[in-house]
Formats: C-alpha cells, sequence, structure tokens
C-alpha cells in the first residue's frame, strides 16, 4: 500500500471514530437530540411483534449470526483464505474480527447504556446495549467481504451481485436488532460504525493483496545474454480496463529490469498465433500471454520449439493450465511470476481429426459429455456469472447418450468401449481441483485418457466420488489408460472439445504428446 492510500484509509478511519465518538456522547450523555430518533424502535418493534412468522424469522437471524456464528465465518474464512495462499487477507480477517470484539465488548461496559424496555422477551438480553454486537460483527464482516470481491473477483457482474447481497446481509442483521426491540436504531448504526472503522483501521497497515515474492529472490542465472525485450498478447474483452492493465505490466516490467513492452491485440479472425508469430520474428525474449485458456494454447503451440518462455496471465473463466502449473490467478502475482519467475519446459500436444485442421492443445482433449458442455454454454450467461454457466449446462448434459468408442494407445491392440466421454489430458485436475487425471503430468511425456460410463442418472454420484478420492480402481464405469500416442473413434458424430473450445461434432480424434516442446514461466 503506498503512503498516500494509506492515509486516505487512515483518514476514512478516523471520520468513523469521529462519528462514533459523537453518537456515543449523544446516546449516553445527553440523549434529547436523539429521542424521537430511537424511539421509532419502538414502534418498529410493535410492528413486528403482530406477526409472530415474522418474529420467528428474526430470531434464527438473530441466533445464526450471534457470537457463535460469526466465530464460525471467520474461521472458515480465515482457513479458505489460509488453504488458497492469502495469508496476508487470512490475517487481516482474524485482526479485524477479533479486535471488532473486543472494542465492541469493552465500549458497551464503558458506556453503560441500557437496553431498551419494549425489546422481545423470549432470550431477553440484560447486557449493555451500545454498539450493537451483531452490528459491529456483522459490519467489519462485510466490509472484509467487500474487500475481498473487489480484490479476487474480476467478472464486474459476479463482483456486483457479491456485493449487493452483502451489504443486503448486513443491512438485515441490523434491522433484526430493531425489530426484535433489543437495540436502539443509534446502537445498529453505531456499531456499523465501529465494524467498519476497525475494517479501515487494520487495512491502512495489513495489505491483504499476494506479496510479490519472486522480484525479491536472487534472480535466476542467465545461460544467455538477453536485451530482455518484452512482448504482451492481450485479449482485450478479457480485462475491465486495458489502459490500467498496461499500466501495471509497464510498470512492473520497468521495475524488474524490462524493456518497455511492446503490445498485440488478439481479434476474433486472429485470436493470437499472428500476434505471437510476429513477437517471435521481432526477437522477444519474452512473451506474456493475458487471456483464457483458449488465447494460451493459440500463442504456446505458435511459440513451441522457439526457446522463447511464455509467461500467462490467467484471465478467462477456467484458466485450467495455469491452475495445473501454480501460476496465481491475482493478476498483480501473475504477472510478477512471467517477469520474473523460472522457465519449465512443458509438454504439447498435437491433435487432428476428421473436419478439422491440425493444431495443438496444453490442456485437455474431450469426446461426448465434457464437449457438450462446452458447446451447450450460453456465452451471454457465461459473460454474467462465469464458470456456473459450465455447472448449468453440465446439469443439462448429464445424460449424454452413450456411444461405441474404439481407442488405440499407442501401437496396443485397439479397445472397444461405451462411453458418455472420454478424456485425453496433458495434466489432471478440473476446476476447483478436481482431480479427473490424478497420475496426469504436464512435462512427463504422456498422455492420460480416462473413459465414463455411468449407466444410470445416479452413478454421476459413485463417478464423481471416485474421482474426488482418486481411486485406482479400472472398470466399465471408469477406465483408464496412458501412453504418448492416442486414437479416439466414435461410431456417430459425437461433439468434441480442445482446452474447453468446442471444434464441432466428429467421429475421430488423435493425439501425439510432444515431449518439452514449450517454455512456460512458473512460480519460483
Amino acid at each position: 500500500m503506498t503512503p498516500a492510500s494509506r492515509n486516505r484509509t487512515l483518514g476514512w478511519a478516523a471520520l468513523a471514530a469521529v462519528l462514533f465518538g459523537v453518537l456515543g456522547v449523544l446516546v449516553t450523555r445527553d440523549r434529547a437530540p436523539l429521542d424521537a430518533f430511537d424511539v421509532e424502535g419502538r414502534r418498529l418493534e410493535d410492528w413486528a411483534d403482530d406477526s409472530s412468522a415474522l418474529v420467528d424469522v428474526l430470531r434464527v437471524i438473530e441466533a445464526a449470526f450471534g457470537t457463535i456464528g460469526m466465530t464460525v465465518l471467520t474461521v472458515l474464512l480465515v482457513v479458505v483464505l489460509f488453504l488458497r495462499r492469502q495469508r496476508w487477507a487470512a490475517l487481516l480477517v482474524a485482526v479485524v474480527m477479533a479486535v471488532t470484539s473486543v472494542a465492541t465488548t469493552v465500549l458497551k461496559v464503558w458506556l453503560g447504556r441500557d437496553r431498551p424496555d419494549w425489546q422481545d422477551t423470549l432470550g431477553l438480553h440484560t447486557n449493555y446495549s451500545f454498539p450493537s454486537g451483531h452490528a459491529s460483527s456483522t459490519g467489519a464482516f462485510a466490509a472484509l467481504l467487500v474487500m475481498l470481491l473487489v480484490l479476487f473477483v474480476r467478472r464486474a457482474s459476479l463482483r456486483r451481485t457479491g456485493i449487493t447481497l452483502v451489504v443486503g446481509w448486513w443491512l438485515l442483521v441490523c434491522v433484526d436488532r430493531v425489530l426484535l426491540g433489543r437495540h436502539f436504531p443509534t446502537d445498529v448504526i453505531g456499531g456499523s460504525l465501529l465494524g467498519v472503522g476497525v475494517f479501515l483501521l487494520a487495512l491502512a497497515f495489513i495489505d491483504p493483496r499476494p506479496r510479490l515474492t519472486a522480484a525479491k529472490a536472487e534472480p535466476l542465472p542467465e545461460v544467455y545474454a538477453s536485451e530482455k525485450r518484452l512482448a504482451v498478447i492481450l485479449n482485450p474483452i478479457k480485462v475491465e480496463d486495458v489502459g490500467q492493465f498496461r499500466s501495471i505490466v509497464s510498470t512492473m516490467a520497468r521495475e524488474s529490469g524490462w524493456s518497455e513492452p511492446t503490445w498485440q491485440y488478439t481479434t476474433v479472425e486472429d485470436p493470437g498465433t499472428g500476434m505471437a508469430e510476429r513477437a517471435a520474428v521481432s526477437g522477444a525474449d519474452l512473451v506474456i500471454v493475458c487471456g483464457g485458456d483458449g488465447t494460451v494454447r493459440e500463442v504456446c503451440a505458435e511459440l513451441a520449439g522457439t526457446g522463447i518462455p511464455v509467461g500467462i496471465i490467467p484471465a478467462g473463466t477456467g484458466n485450467l493450465l495455469a491452475r495445473n502449473l501454480d501460476i496465481p490467478l491475482y493478476i498483480r502475482s501473475a504477472i510478477d511470476v512471467a517477469l520474473n519467475g523460472q522457465d519449465r519446459a512443458i509438454d504439447l500436444v498435437e491433435v487432428g481429426g476428421d473436419g478439422i485442421e491440425d493444431t495443438h492443445f496444453m490442456v485437455m482433449a474431450g469426446m461426448g459429455f465434457d464437449a457438450a458442455i462446452m458447446e451447450g454454454v450460453n456465452e451471454d450467461i457465461k459473460k454474467r456469472i462465469g464458470w456456473v454457466a459450465y455447472v448449468v449446462s453440465g446439469l443439462k448434459s448429464l445424460m449424454f447418450p452413450a456411444v461405441r468408442v474404439e481407442i488405440q494407445v499407442d501401437d496396443e491392440e485397439p479397445t472397444t468401449h461405451r462411453a458418455r466421454t472420454v478424456v485425453v489430458g496433458n495434466v489432471g485436475f478440473l476446476q476447483a481441483g478436481m482431480p479427473l487425471l490424478p497420475d496426469a503430468t504436464i512435462d512427463d511425456g504422456v498422455l492420460d485418457v480416462v473413459i465414463i460410463h455411468p449407466r444410470q442418472f445416479l452413478s454421476w454420484i459413485t463417478v464423481a466420488m471416485r474421482v474426488l478420492r482418486k481411486s485406482p480402481i479400472v472398470d466399465e464405469t471408469l477406465d483408464r489408460r496412458t501412453g504418448s500416442r492416442v486414437r479416439i473413434k466414435a461410431s456417430a458424430d459425437t461433439p468434441r472439445q480442445l482446452d474447453g473450445d468446442s471444434i464441432g461434432e466428429g467421429r475421430e480424434l488423435w493425439m501425439e504428446c510432444i515431449h518439452g516442446r514449450l517454455l512456460v514461466r512458473v512460480p519460483r
């Protein structure tokens, strides 16, 4: 955090503290100016009391987001952030929620304001009233969630939806306190000011963003002297603000000793191949590509065999290659790895089939159910809700009809199977870390094949459990193969996909793994 941004954050924290202090004086020393406002809480409690169903709902909300409920939510959020290697964000959450809890308790005792005498009789609260503990904890937690959404959710529509839900939840809890008569309205306002103020104060000193570790490490030895010429290939529809993205990359490149980057944008007509070719011809020492798996595939395929490393800035929906290479999804961290990480030689897979030109893929190819999912995704829905669109399409495609397929691995005799889907992978993990091909490694020179044939709808549950457990058992429901060359022939036209992009129906795919063909930048 820069000194200017820290000062702004401290300024907002000071404003929240001043407002809280003024409110605390008015409600505990001389309440006359706010009596009329607080008395409205009685009218609201009387209104709610007329509906027993509403009161029951309010009591559930009260219990769910009390001390125990908020402690559970806090622990869960800290654990999730820690497991996702967002340790500074986890620390901020823990500090904010702990300080808010202690401050609320101390201020309640110090200010000593009694509860309203009209509160709901069931579960009567006898401790002090100002500030509201529910409001302070949910206010702080809501502020933390909004911060995390702004930091880590790239899709604007999802971010706006998330923020709306979080703010709505916080307001619901605040209204609950007044409708049950547990607190005066000013108690709820004071609690919210306290929670947000603690969050802002902590944010000024604990930066939740991932640290840029690669730039601080010792420089890697260079095999040859380079002018550190940098080329960037960007799919412009994948970033919200192209100008801001260019500024971030240019600044970080300069700080890491790279030249001012040259920029090229992909188009519908050319999703990256021509741009990668021009970057190679111009003598780039590093090419950074920002986009989804499709853009990354096009650029990597063109640069394979050139010896020019590729830095990947994942900006798509799946980002499967980046996930399997442990490249962070946070943009600044991904840029840092691209500029300062180490090179890793990975495999590339040549692929061909009926009705398609010979091409390459980096992650996975498939025929059947998985390809039907990609084919059935509504692009408008995908733009609005991201990966959830794949879930919707997947539910529609679960009972994709089984087809008879012939599979040949290397020079072995072909085998015949019934399958709803056949997936050939260069990597092992799908979204959410699902280990579809747990033994697959991107630099082992071998392809991993999985053949899935659940006979009934509920059999998908068995398949999912076996996949999650990384079960070594193979049978007609879930079978596996490995080899450097794979050929699949279907008895009927079947949907096909490469790296999550539908390539239309066909009856055949052949694939060959090219060992160590491409250099990519990965974390040290």
